[in-house]
């Protein structure tokens, strides 16, 4: 089926003539029904292109889409790629990352493209005339609606879904990997069972093995991580013989870069036919990249990638490898997610990385089945072959998890508290009869109906009922006549920031204490709930003791860690052993501290906030405190 017979008005919308086996079965219920829609498919099996179908159907009929993709690398890739739909008049509006959504511009755009996160806070201020638009929202298109499952942004991305369906009832078109419980999402939604699509791995463009390979585990993680290294290289390899490609996935920035290096001696110690070594073209064009390692690497035929190359280095990357002059890369789990990179061969081969927040953590299941999609290049492999290597304790798992998928759960029950406090404060929610008609529209409802006893179906209300009475006791939310509810000063507070409600409870505190100083406030921004997995390595330890001087602190060792890098951070000293996390948690403190600082003027007064917008400054631009008041000239602070 041609996209200009089927879709005239829209056929150059999509980036290729012809719908194919998956595209054309689900066209009908997308761009010729109303129906909500849900729709699973194998990676890489072209879903893109029904969430294309959706926005255009919306746009035929004068309406506004809200494309929801829960990763950053998502949304920016569409910056680029619905350049096409303002080539034929429409307005394309994407915030993501560190842009602030601005009101004018969304209620002027046709198709606005966000993340579950910019979506919540934006309708957070629903009520607010600059953010009606939320209300004018006529089709929501969520991508990668498995990341329902996600432990950090699941509970996010449900809340964002099912208030703007209790704000507006727009049309919802959901698509997914595959998932063994598409038919919960579908009721969740909603969606009909002649629009609930679950297309199969026969779908698949290319046929897809995988399997587990395994190591022993040493006492050593330097050593252990070569170990996989070499076990990674032993499968890529005989693709890269016979000039096919291999895409393996590393922890982290650093390793990409590292594993690359080693990659490239090997290739050679083992003598490995590379075509690009003697491509005089190509060895012109690498002289483009500004990152000087890359550019040494690629010239050996490997590449490596991740968000801190510059994007036209990323770009480069992901052309030659796509071109075949890249042979080996490695990459962050990041690609898997973001623009379609296939290759013969994909390997994992690192099934824990280390999060500044969080500690040493498993990778999540999605984010493996994710991966190991993108093996198999349409149009060159008969098959592709995907890898996990892990240690062998870990092995039966995940060759449960490649046998049997993942079902998708709610995240919202770990999180409960804050979103209903959220609800309250901003108005959605007014009673105890509200509140169960909002547990109704969640995922987490549908799934605890649908495994009762891993639930608790039978309590689930008696629990909701429980945390509307803890909120009302400490003082978030307030009970008036008829059971109503109402939000406090503390709640909206809470809301507002995004604050783990322990946390907030312990600003609050802090706002009644007798002597407030500096450390005070930097000690109770350490101690928040907010970095309760961040943990101290044992290297770090004599930095964290140097940095704090002394200091008499009840807190434990990675709260510890926490205080001392903000202290290190006010004198622009972080010691070197405690960079690697410094920026992430220096980030997340900021946040605190702007929220800490309104707590403590609307409960202790001006004085007393003004010392902790002090602090604030301090930690941001890592100045003296005599010369806070200079930072609020434009390049003033360290570099």
């Amino acid at each position: 089926m041609k996209v200009a017979d089927a879709v005239p008005e829209f056929a150059d919308a999509f980036g290729f003539e012809e719908f194919n086996r998956m595209q054309r079965e689900a066209l009908p219920g997308i761009f010729e029904s109303d129906h909500n829609v849900v729709a699973s498919a194998p990676t890489a099996s072209g879903k893109t292109a029904l969430a294309e179908l959706a926005i255009c159907k919306t746009l035929s009929e004068g309406g506004t889409a809200l494309f929801i993709a829960p990763l950053r690398a998502l949304t920016n890739e569409k910056e680029s790629e619905w350049e096409r739909f303002e080539e034929l008049g429409y307005s394309v509006y994407v915030v993501s990352g560190e842009r602030d959504l601005n009101p004018r511009r969304a209620e002027r755009a046709d198709v606005l493209v966000t993340t579950p996160e910019k979506a919540d806070s934006a309708t957070r201020k629903h009520d607010s005339a600059r953010y009606s638009f939320i209300t004018d929202i006529d089709c929501i298109v969520i991508d990668e609606v498995h990341l329902l499952d996600s432990e950090k942004r699941g509970a996010v991305l449900e809340v964002t879904v099912s208030r703007l369906r209790r704000l507006q009832d727009p049309r919802v078109v959901a698509l997914s990997a595959t998932m063994p419980n598409i038919g919960d999402v579908a009721e969740w939604l909603d969606a009909p069972p002649e629009t609930t699509y679950e297309f199969g791995d026969e779908y698949r463009p290319v046929e897809l093995e995988t399997g587990v390979k395994t190591y022993s585990h040493g006492s050593n993680a330097f050593a252990d991580k070569y170990r996989r290294l070499y076990r990674a290289l032993d499968l890529a390899e005989p693709h890269v013989r016979e000039d096919g490609q291999a895409l393996v996935f590393v922890s982290s920035r650093q390793d990409t870069v590292q594993a690359a290096k080693k990659a490239r001696d090997e290739i050679t110690e083992r003598d490995i036919p590379i075509d690009s070594r003697g491509d005089y073209e190509f060895h012109n064009e690498a002289k483009s990249l500004s990152n000087d390692t890359l550019r040494q690497s690629v010239l050996d035929g490997v590449g490596f990638h991740h968000a801190g190359l510059g994007k036209e280095d990323r770009d480069r990357v992901e052309a030659w490898f796509k071109e075949g002059k890249i042979k080996l890369l490695f990459s962050t789990s990041t690609l898997a997610w973001g623009v379609n990179l296939p290759a013969r061969c994909v390997v994992i081969r690192d099934t824990k990385y280390h999060d500044p927040l969080e500690g040493e953590t498993d990778i999540s299941p999605l984010d493996v089945l994710q991966m190991l999609g993108r093996a198999g290049r349409p149009g060159y492999d008969d098959v592709g072959y995907g890898w996990v290597v892990c240690d062998r304790s870990d092995a039966d798992k995940y060759r449960r998890l490649l046998r049997e998928g993942k079902e998708i759960e709610s995240r919202l029950a770990g999180d409960l508290e804050s979103h209903l406090n959220a609800e309250v404060s901003m108005g959605t929610i007014r009673g105890l009869g509200d509140v169960m008609d909002w547990l109704e529209t969640t995922f987490y409802y549908v799934r605890a109906r649908s495994k009762p006893e891993e639930y608790g179906f039978e309590g689930l209300r008696d629990r909701v009922r429980d945390t509307l009475d803890s909120l009302i006791a400490d003082g978030f939310v307030a009970a008036g006549d008829d059971l109503a509810v109402e939000p406090t000063a503390l709640g909206r507070l809470a809301s507002k920031y995004y604050l783990r409600l322990d946390t907030a409870r312990e600003f609050r505190a802090l706002a009644d204490s007798e002597r407030l100083t500096a450390d005070a406030v930097l000690e109770t921004v350490a101690a928040a709930g907010e970095f309760d997995s961040v943990s101290a390595r044992s290297a770090e330890s004599d930095a964290i003791d140097r940095v704090l001087d002394g200091r008499d602190t009840t807190l434990e060792d990675g709260h510890r860690k926490v205080f001392a890098i903000l202290l290190a951070s006010m004198a622009d000293a972080t010691p070197s052993d405690l960079r690697s996390d410094a920026w992430v948690i220096r980030q997340n403190a900021l946040r605190l501290l702007a929220a800490l600082s309104e707590f403590l003027d609307r409960f202790a007064g001006s004085r007393a906030a003004n010392l902790a917008c002090r602090v604030e400054a301090r930690v941001e631009h890592g100045v003296a405190k005599e010369a806070v008041a200079l930072t609020a000239i434009e390049g003033v602070g360290p570099k």
